[in-house]
Formats: structure tokens, sequence, C-alpha cells
């Protein structure tokens, strides 16, 4: 009996013994740990800050240093109290707050801001193309500067969200800007944006049928105006009807057709993003000419160069002017009228992409382990490796590909 209780014992060791075994897991040691800077906005009026102070918080706890430039927060209504208490450091030098791994900003930074960077360091913000010089480049690129840009980060589906994000914002304000700039108060026409009971709406004309439109496209319904909207991509104007759920009056761009549309519109909206790194002029200077006295223009892809060829770009504090008889609002930042709401947004989206950044072990490992990340550098320590800025500046391309592969 005794024997046979010792032999059962041995076979259900045996058994145990097959069943898996817990095994202590082998710790990463590859994260990194980031100084990230947030310097001050100085230039078109800006007056967004890309990180909010949550999400600072949340980067301090994950092991990142940020640095914050006294008052950066303070036009979206954030203190240096508010990002010190979270544990931001505030910084008064101008000079010191370029000296981090990760410089983030929401306007392109000046020369003179590209010339405090140190050499190698990262830097996010929008580039705004349709802006730029060739010397901006090649300050870039004399700093060996990883540039990558608000305007060509994807996400893991291919989406543009900070794009997106701001397009969003921008097409919720426009029909505000636009109801501000028609009445008498503004020397417009002195009509309601919209219609009432016995009253013929406003006529709207919006050029593009993307993020913009569609979000322009929803406050211009509920006011009740009369909508057109104009794209030669049949498939986003399909898209952007079946957001809205509503049938609205769409078009493909037939030059007759929009001449016509444009002579009894009273607002005209340019909202056509860049393709192939080429703007194209859609409404031309004979057209606006055509148009109503006092009736409104308003160009959002202004910062990439524009659809309407009589757009030229303005600033906050002065947004508007007049050319043949037309006004034109043309505000390359039209979400920094809301900063608060603008720079939530930004943040919302940049700080996931920061905690991954120093969980894989920084911008490099970064680039070359997420191709969708990868698509938004346009300047690699100083290589343009974005084709079609390359082709516009007449500079030299390289595929941001093999300068990753070369690194091994």
């Amino acid at each position: 009996m005794a024997l046979g209780s010792k032999s059962g014992f041995k076979e259900m060791g045996r058994a145990v013994a097959l069943y898996p075994q817990e095994k202590p897991l082998k710790k990463d040691k590859s994260t990194a740990s980031l100084s990230i800077s947030v310097p001050l906005e100085t230039a078109m009026e800006e007056n967004r800050v890309s990180l909010k102070p949550e999400s600072v918080e949340i980067l301090v706890q994950n092991g990142h240093q940020v640095f914050v430039e006294a008052s950066a927060g303070n036009s979206a209504n954030f203190t240096d109290n508010d990002y010190s208490e979270v544990g931001a450091r505030i910084v008064y030098d101008r000079k010191e707050i370029f000296q981090s791994d990760v410089i983030l900003k929401v306007e392109p930074p000046s020369l003179e801001e590209i010339s405090l960077m140190r050499s190698g360091a990262a830097l996010i913000s929008a580039l705004q193309p349709g802006t730029q010089t060739a010397e901006y480049m090649q300050a870039i690129q004399r700093k060996k500067i990883i540039g990558l840009a608000y305007e060509f980060i994807e996400d893991k589906v291919g989406g543009l969200p900070l794009v997106r994000s701001m397009s969003e914002i921008a097409g919720s304000s426009l029909m505000l800007i636009a109801a501000e700039l028609l009445s008498n108060a503004n020397s417009g026409q002195g009509v309601i944006l919209g219609g009432v009971t016995g009253v013929a709406p406003t006529k709207v004309v919006i050029i593009g049928a993307g993020t913009v439109a569609e979000y322009a496209t929803r406050a211009a319904l509920g006011l009740g105006v009369d909508l057109q909207i104009f794209d030669n991509r049949i498939y986003k104007l399909r898209r952007l009807k079946h957001a809205v759920g509503w049938q609205v009056h769409t078009s493909t761009f037939d030059n007759p057709a929009l001449g016509k549309a444009l002579e009894s519109a009273d607002v005209l909206i340019g909202a056509m993003r860049i393709e192939n790194g080429m703007n194209s002029v859609v409404v031309s200077e004979e057209m606006i000419a055509k148009m109503k006295p006092n009736s409104l223009v308003i160009d959002v892809s202004i910062d990439q160069g524009g659809c309407i060829e009589s757009s030229h770009p303005t600033t906050l504090s002065n947004p508007t002017f007049r050319k043949y008889d037309v006004v034109h609002y043309c505000v390359p930042n039209i979400a920094s009228r809301v900063p608060r709401t603008a720079s939530i947004a930004i943040s919302n989206i940049l700080t996931p992409i920061l905690i991954q950044i120093g969980e894989v072990g920084g911008i490099d490992e970064m680039i070359f382990m997420n191709r969708w990340f990868m698509k938004g550098v346009y300047s690699y320590k100083g290589s343009t490796t974005n084709r079609h800025l390359a082709n516009k500046y007449q500079l030299n391309f390289k595929d941001l590909r093999l300068l990753m592969a070369a690194r091994f």
C-alpha cells in the first residue's frame, strides 16, 4: 500500500512537470527618457500651445522631462503655475528652451529659432508649405534637424489626425466668421447668415469636399442657408453627403456652372487641400470680380497657397481686405481663434506619439519601426525626405527608407 502511494506521487509529479511553468518577464531596457520643450509661439499671432498641463503630467510620470517657456500657454488660458504643478520646468531663457531632444511647436519656427536648436534635434510642428521658402528648408538641413510636419503625420489607418482635428475646428468656425462679416457691424451686406420666414436664404458656395467642408456644411444646414458644394472627386462628394445625412447640392468643377453659382453667392469658402505637393487655383480673379458687392470670400487653404486667385495671407488682428469690392478673409491659423480647444486637440494627438517614442527607444527607432510615422518626416539629418518639397524648392531628395536601412 505504501509502495503504491509513493508510485502515485511520482506519477503526479511527472504530470505537473509537463504543465507550462511561469517565467520572469525580461524587462525591456530599450526605453528612452526624452527631454521635450514647448516654446512660446511668437509668429503670426499664434495663440495655441502644443501640450496641455494634463499631458505634461502624463509625460513626466512616464519618465520624460518637459520644459515649458514662460507664458507659452497664457493665450490658451493655461498658466505657468498649471504646468509647474504637474512637473514641468518653466524656462525663461529663449536659447535654453530650444536645447531639448524634441521641440514641439504649433507654427513653423522662425529662422532665428532654428538657429537656436541643437544639431540633430527633432522638430514637430506645422510646416505650411505654401508659405515657406528654400531658405527655410536649407536652415533645417544645416542644423541636421529631424523635421516632422503636422500636415504629413499619419495614423495607423492612413488618416491625417492633426490636419483633421484642426480642419474640424476651422470648419465649425467658418459660419460664425461669415455671420460676423456679413453684418453691418463689419461693413458687410447687412444680411443674416441663413434664412427667416418670407426672406430668401443666404447663398453659400464651398470649394472642396474634405473635413473643413463637412463641418462647415453641418453648421450651414443648421442655419438654413442655400448651399452648393463643388469638387472634382466624386467619392469625396458622396462621402460628404453620407456624413451629413442630407441631400445637399453637389457638383464637379465646371467653369460655367461654378461661375454662375458665384455670381449669386453671398459667401464663397475655399477648402481645397494640397495634393501631390501642389495646390491648384480653382477660382480665378475674373470669377471674383463678378461676385456681388460686399460678398465674402474665406480661403481656408491659404496656409498651403490658397485655391482662390485673389487671396493672400492675413492675420487675426487684421483678417480682411477688399478686392473687386469683395471682402476676403484669409487667415492661415483659423483654429487659433479658439486656442484652448485647439491646444487640447493637438495635445491629445501628440501625447500618445511622444510616449511611444520613449517606449521604443527614441525618434530614430520610432521612424524605423512605424511606416505611418515615417511619412510625417520631411527632413532627416540634413536630407530632404519629402519628394514634393524637394521638387518645389529644388533640393536633393533622399528616400528615408534607404537612409534608415543604412543605419544597420
